[in-house]
């Protein structure tokens, strides 16, 4: 062989060599690859679809219907019409040919109402909406497992549009956590549970569309989620759910003219209110006597104030713990116990919250000038002062 063919054979044995090791590593990277299992997306989408599931299971066992029966009793007419419905004489004048009224009761109508609520407590304990129960005359429960309870009501609060309804429950029934909905972010996935229509243990999904909402209309204090997962009648007091499985709203109302704008009372709003009702019934909250107004660009600057952030005093009810401290109209508060105000709408929950008997220290701007002025916290009245 001469040195030239040598040379030849060995380049050949080079590249075979070469084509080999490159089939031998795309063999290796194929095989890890396929160890490794479905690619990045596909696995993520996986998993969200896994969380979704896994949040269904653990929560939907814990959500009620609940249905409701008003016994209405129309007004009885009277068997003589007219101004002569006492007189003896027309009475049995119309009795002879109209013939006489039984003495039984009047008919009753029965009128059903439909709702959701979610098991919170072992004890048995319900929460739902105020509006679902309101009026009642009995309340049914439908679990998770087809079965029929009798509930009573525990206690209700119109103002934040809940209640707390109780069944004698099983040891191994399921219960829903309450979240912390003060760690929300706008984007968040949220799933509501419910009964819309009838249509037991119905999931839907969307995000949490805003936070903090006010001004919507529906109870005297307002601070609700809105959300874009699908709400019907019928999932009112059912419970909107974080990918944990924990229960950061009740689902309350709807925007009937929109799609996709429902809202949902905070869990932390939730967890302040039904406290209070299982052990009292009722719900007793903070008052310090002012009537306030939203604080305009142009109000503040009238006013002294540095931004729009605050709340106007509007009027200072005669007694009250405002008054003893010497609040005065076209006062702006701008801190409650050290919390910034941001809104009106913020000091009426953060007044509201506070503990009756408690003395607290409000920052106020009055004329441009800022002071603080403490108060003792009373009980807020069962109706508002007359203004």
């Amino acid at each position: 062989m001469t040195p030239r063919t040598a040379r030849t054979a060995v380049l050949i044995v080079i590249v075979l060599a070469c084509i080999g090791a490159g089939f031998g590593l795309n063999a290796l990277l194929t095989s890890s690859r396929a160890a490794r299992g479905p690619s990045a997306p596909l696995a993520t989408a996986d998993a969200l679809q896994a969380a979704f599931v896994s949040v269904a299971e653990r929560v939907r066992p814990a959500v009620v219907n609940v249905g409701t029966v008003q016994v209405a009793r129309p007004r009885r007419d009277p068997a003589v019409p007219g101004p002569f419905a006492d007189d003896p004489f027309f009475k049995e004048f119309f009795d002879q040919f109209f013939g006489r009224r039984g003495p039984g009761p009047p008919e009753e109508y029965r009128q059903s109402g439909l709702g959701s609520g979610v098991i919170i407590d072992k004890r048995g304990y319900v929460l739902t909406n105020f509006h679902v129960i309101k009026g009642a005359d009995a309340v049914t429960l439908r679990l998770s497992s087809k079965q029929e309870v009798r509930g009573r009501v525990v206690g209700t609060d119109p103002k934040t549009d809940l209640a707390v309804i109780r069944f004698d429950a099983a040891p191994d029934v399921t219960v829903a956590a309450l979240g912390n909905s003060d760690t929300l972010r706008v984007g968040e996935w949220a799933i509501a549970i419910g009964n819309p229509f009838g249509l037991e243990q119905t999931v839907t999904v969307g995000v949490i569309s805003a936070t903090s909402r006010a001004d919507v209309g529906i109870a005297t204090y307002e601070n609700f989620i809105q959300t874009d997962a699908s709400i019907n009648p019928g999932n009112s007091g059912g419970p909107l759910v974080n990918l944990r499985g924990e229960v950061v709203g009740i689902n309350t109302a709807i925007v009937a003219a929109g799609q996709g704008i429902g809202f949902a009372i905070p869990a932390n709003m939730v967890k302040r209110v039904v406290n209070q009702l299982i052990d009292r019934g009722k719900v007793t909250r903070g008052w310090i006597g002012i009537s306030v107004q939203p604080l305009t660009a142009e109000l503040a600057q009238s006013l002294g104030a540095r931004d729009a952030r605050g709340a106007v005093v509007a009027r200072v009810h005669p007694g009250s713990p405002a008054a003893e401290a010497g609040l005065v109209p076209n006062d702006v508060v701008v801190a409650f116990e050290g919390t910034p105000v941001e809104d009106y709408h913020h000091l009426q929950r953060l007044s509201a919250d506070a503990e009756v008997g408690k003395t607290v220290t409000l920052d106020v701007v009055r004329r441009g000038d800022k002071k603080s002025v403490k108060l003792r916290i009373a009980e807020a009245p069962d109706t508002p002062p007359a203004r």
